[in-house]
């Protein structure tokens, strides 16, 4: 497939077998109708942020992002992720609480969108040292819609994530 949209996907785990789940994960996107995947980032470590801010009592989270090209509408998508979410044990309790699976939309296209359910481009993707430093591996001219490019917002921000020993291969596209 060459056509659609390019997007970025950022995933998240800090429960259970974080990288058995984020491999597993994309896995799945690449078995999604419509979904091309274009590429996976080096893995990274960090802390968990919590509504209140950094919690270093919680789990540490393992974080990638994927690119991907995909032909449907950007709920459509947010629908399919949100169910690869559930079907790794996502349980939506506590607003930004530990989770078995985060997948977040951060860029699709050049859309511009902010309804009750998505907001893209991601509004806190620009703080977000665990989006930004692994983007930035995947795609060194990589620019956010609106904030300016990923090298000089992660530029901005302190940064605390470590890469993460490499993530095994999965499916056949990596």
């Amino acid at each position: 497939m060459t056509d659609g949209t390019p997007a970025l996907l950022a995933l998240g785990s800090n429960l259970g077998d974080r990288m058995a789940t984020l491999t597993a994960a994309i896995d799945a996107l690449e078995q999604e109708p419509g979904l091309e995947l274009t590429g996976v980032s080096p893995v990274y470590e960090s802390a968990a942020v919590k509504v209140g801010g950094v919690d270093d009592e919680a789990p540490r989270y393992l974080n990638l992002v994927v690119g991907i090209r995909y032909t449907g509408h950007p709920h459509t998508l947010l629908d399919a992720v949100n169910a690869i979410e559930k079907d790794h044990g996502r349980v939506r309790v506590e607003r930004w609480g530990d989770r078995t699976l985060d997948i977040d939309i951060i860029v699709f296209g050049t859309a511009s969108l902010h309804d009750e359910r998505l907001t893209i481009p991601h509004q806190r993707a620009a703080e977000r040292d665990f989006v930004l430093a692994p983007w930035l591996d995947l795609d060194p001219a990589a620019v956010l819609p609106g904030r300016g490019p990923v090298r000089a917002l992660l530029g901005a921000i302190n940064t605390t994530v470590q890469r993460y020993p490499a993530l095994p291969s999965a499916g056949g596209s990596r």
